[in-house]
């Protein structure tokens, strides 16, 4: 009887979060090793081991920002907050650009992980990938469209999935591959690999360690922020720092770097060359001598396969994450209104979805045409992602000076005193190293240095137009209208009755109280009256409208606790629906009684059903009523009947 609420509601604990964090994270390595291998050669396990560190002083202040501010939008939100809207928006912009770049390289990469497998050669070649990865990439984007991803019930799996095919990898590699040998053959730093393919590595190394900004995007949706976030952010991105670099240390071992004149410095990397776009189904490839056949064979499938499905859920959370980031940006009026509204259906705005999926589409087009989409799209990615690490550690101390009274359910450990506040070491050594890895991705890769500045003009285009529309100032600060269901000065409602009832009216009535249960952290009691005629005692038989009552309650319950909220259901039965209501309330010791009415009572001369106009004169306590206007609920059934 009840349908889903279109928002982002706290459901997610420390073991979906991390699964997420892991499961986001992880999935890069997939797409990245090749890449940073062809630069960095023999350091590659090194130059991870380095950003990954970075990395996990990054995630400190995202941890302290969202646990402070738990809403969606992630660096976007808190640089908001710390500083202005501008600032803000081109934050979120640049974190948009990174979210189709990890569109667009995990559909790239997924027909050659399926092509290296099966042994489909024609997937792996040049235009067809990049035919198929758009195919790939709309066709998630259409069935996204359709129906919105159950990301909290999967996450889980994903990152089991990932996790196992990945230490299936170390373990057979440290067995079989692992030569302190291999990893220095042909490596002379300076020379192979040179200082500038060094440089040009290290940005490049931040695309193995995507999705921070995603898990941060989940604030709004996480069960206690200020201890569920840092506990996840934490247990996830540890495991994949240390599994990644095990990983580089087995690919390096398998493929040591060797005399290549089209290498940096003169040197190359199979895992960067042969298997640049599948390379872990070419350390899979590697254990085929040392293996039996059929295990060999066995393992090629279970991560060819296993590296296809990942990615493709990479672009599926790539177009959700998105998709919140646009919701935040669209509700502070940086985004066309269109994007800053949920959707039933799909929760983030269609239009969202649409655009990112024609971006990232676009991004391989334009790679294609350059001649290396992965060495344009990874290099492309390190510009969004600095340009948004220094800004989200900037704010972090920034607010500990502008806001020291904020809540901080989790503050950044090892704290040295300045003008008398508190600033975190990490965001101090964080910050500078993030932007002189910025500085260094502009002065290494041409393609960014001109497609960055270009995709943030666009912004700035985009967010002036916004601003003009709404007639909001351009520089000013935007507070969104927060929904409010009952005003803070009539108090706290702590128990909620909702009498149940058949229909669309009584799906609203039961989305509302499950909604102010929610904000409010009430209890909701949910009574079925089964109204008995005069001409049957109160105890007669009546199969078909006990049925009724059960099933109205069980899927309230279940309703409910999807969105956190517990509800106990009763059935009574009596002659007076209302009489029995309002007994009920007295008996309960009820603050809020929610009601719905139909448009056929107004119809009739009268505002109310003749129920709810009882409860109205006799509840001892406050009635909420949920009326709707003649012909809304009429759209709202022939909506829902064309979607069956």
């Amino acid at each position: 009887m009840a349908k889903k609420l279109p928002g982002l509601q706290r459901v997610l604990d420390v073991p979906s979060l991390a699964a997420v964090a892991y499961g986001e994270i992880a999935s890069s390595i997939y797409f990245a090793l090749g890449v940073i291998a062809l630069f960095a050669l023999g350091f590659t396990p090194w130059v991870l081991l380095g950003v990954g560190v970075l990395f996990l002083l990054v995630a400190l202040s995202y941890a302290e920002g969202t646990s402070a501010i738990p809403e969606t939008g992630g660096a976007a939100t808190f640089v908001r907050r710390a500083f202005n809207d501008p600032a803000g928006f081109l934050t979120g912009w640049a974190l948009v650009l990174d979210y189709v770049i990890v569109m667009a390289l995990a559909g790239l990469f997924v027909p050659h992980y399926i092509g290296h497998t099966v042994g489909w050669d024609a997937l792996t070649d040049a235009p067809w990938d990049t035919v198929v990865g758009i195919v790939v990439i709309l066709g998630v984007a259409g069935l996204r469209l359709i129906r919105r991803t159950s990301l909290y019930r999967t996450a889980i799996v994903i990152a089991g999935l990932a996790l196992v095919s990945q230490l299936l990898l170390v373990v057979l590699g440290f067995v079989y591959l692992f030569s302190p040998d291999a990893l220095s053959k042909g490596v002379d730093l300076g020379t192979a690999p040179t200082w500038s393919s060094i440089a040009f590595a290290l940005p490049l190394a931040m695309l193995a360690y995507t999705g921070l900004e995603t898990v941060a995007n989940l604030a709004a949706e996480t069960r206690e922020p200020g201890r569920t976030l840092p506990r996840s952010l934490f247990v996830g991105i540890g495991l994949v720092v240390a599994v990644s670099v095990a990983i580089a240390i087995v690919g390096i071992s398998a493929y040591p770097a060797h005399p290549d004149p089209s290498g940096p410095g003169g040197y190359a990397s199979g895992l960067g060359t042969t298997w640049l776009r599948a390379p872990l189904v070419g350390i899979a490839a590697a254990l085929e001598g040392p293996l039996p056949g059929f295990a060999a064979d066995l393992l090629r499938i279970v991560v060819g396969f296993s590296g296809a499905l990942v990615l493709v859920v990479a672009i599926t959370t790539s177009i959700s994450g998105a998709g919140r980031l646009a919701y935040s940006l669209g509700k502070h009026q940086m985004l066309p209104h269109a994007f800053g509204t949920l959707h039933r259906r799909t929760l983030i705005a269609p239009q969202s979805i649409v655009w990112s999926a024609l971006i990232a589409s676009g991004l391989l087009v334009l790679g294609d045409a350059i001649g290396n989409e992965v060495r344009f799209l990874a290099g492309l990615f390190s510009f969004g992602v600095l340009l948004a690490f220094t800004a989200a550690q900037l704010a972090v101390v920034k607010l500990r000076f502008s806001e020291p009274e904020l809540e901080r359910p989790f503050r950044v450990p090892f704290n040295v005193r300045i003008r008398g506040v508190d600033v975190p070491v990490a965001a101090l050594v964080g910050a500078p190293l993030t932007f002189a890895i910025w500085i260094a991705a502009l002065a290494t890769h041409e393609a960014t240095r001109v497609a960055g500045p270009l995709w943030l003009l666009l912004g700035i285009v985009v967010y002036i137009g916004t601003r003009m529309a709404h007639r909001a100032a351009v520089l000013g600060r935007v507070v969104p209208a927060e929904p409010d269901l009952v005003p803070a000065v009539e108090g706290v409602y702590e128990r909620l009755l909702v009498p149940m009832k058949l229909g669309l009216i009584g799906e609203e009535v039961l989305a509302t109280a499950i909604k102010l249960a929610e904000e409010r952290d009430s209890t909701v009691s949910a009574l079925h009256v089964i109204a008995v005629p005069m001409d049957k005692a109160l105890d007669a038989e009546m199969i078909e409208a006990e049925e009724r009552a059960e099933a109205s309650l069980a899927e309230a319950k279940l309703l409910a606790a999807e969105h956190g909220v517990t509800v106990e259901g009763k059935i009574l039965r009596a002659r007076s629906i209302g009489e029995a209501i309002v007994e009920e309330a007295r008996r309960g010791d009820v603050d809020l009684i929610i009601m719905g009415s139909s448009p056929r009572w107004r119809r009739q001369s009268r505002f109310f059903s003749p129920t709810v106009d009882y409860v109205l004169r006799h509840a001892p306590c406050e009635v909420m009523v949920i009326a709707y206007p003649q012909g809304v609920l009429e759209e709202a059934m022939e909506e829902a009947v064309s979607t069956t």
